[in-house]
């Protein structure tokens, strides 16, 4: 099914294409139920074909859901209709920091208090055992308000506490251990990816720590 401005999947009415990516194309939709817009994340036909590739996008959503944090983007809801599997996000108004870096750099001030929302999300994220691994400024959203929301969590992955003797805090876990991202397979941006993430190998919450600096 091609989509299209004026589409409608369940609830929600497509109606401005707004962004797209290896993980699904973006929509700005207009939840009729909740009359409030919306992003929705449709994932590419061809990738839902891909078992590892679905299972992905799927905990994408459910990682997301559970970061309640005023700056990280909420996710509404999981969904398929008409053979699309789409996540419903919380549409964030505004430029990305790619976008206002473009423009020059930003005053002392304003980098440090955008350095501090950016920490806090990471934070909120990192002690429910969620890291981003593809922080970038393209992935930091700044408000008219002068809030920040981190984006996309879309390569996050749940930290698992090791298994040998007693559980081990999910943000003290040195490794990633769970299959659903295997050792050896790049994924994130390459310019603020952590030495060990570039190689390719299995990362925890200093991946962030190393994009975060490199965001600096």
């Amino acid at each position: 099914m091609s989509l299209e401005a004026g589409r409608q999947l369940l609830h929600y009415r497509l109606t401005e294409k707004i962004g797209e990516g290896g993980m699904g194309v973006v929509w700005r939709a207009r939840d009729t139920e909740l009359e409030r817009d919306v992003a929705i994340k449709i994932l590419p036909q061809g990738i839902a074909a891909e078992p590892e590739r679905m299972a992905r996008f799927e905990r994408e959503a459910r990682l997301l859901a559970a970061l309640d944090h005023p700056n990280i983007a909420a996710v509404y809801g999981l969904h398929e209709a008409e053979g699309q599997r789409f996540i419903a996000m919380e549409l964030v108004p505004g430029e990305d920091l790619a976008q206002r870096l473009a423009r020059g750099p930003l005053p002392v001030e304003d980098a440090l208090d955008v350095a501090m929302q950016v920490a806090e999300a990471l934070e909120a994220a990192h002690e429910q055992g969620v890291i981003h691994r593809d922080l970038k400024p393209a992935n930091i959203k700044l408000t008219p308000e002068g809030k920040v929301k981190v984006l996309d969590f879309g390569l996050a992955k749940a930290l698992v506490p090791e298994t040998s003797g007693e559980v081990a805090s999910v943000t003290m876990s040195p490794t990633v251990t769970s299959a659903g991202t295997i050792a050896g397979t790049l994924l994130g941006t390459a310019a603020y990816m952590s030495p060990e993430q570039a190689k390719g190998r299995a990362v925890d919450k200093r991946a962030d720590i190393w994009a975060f600096g490199v965001v600096l």
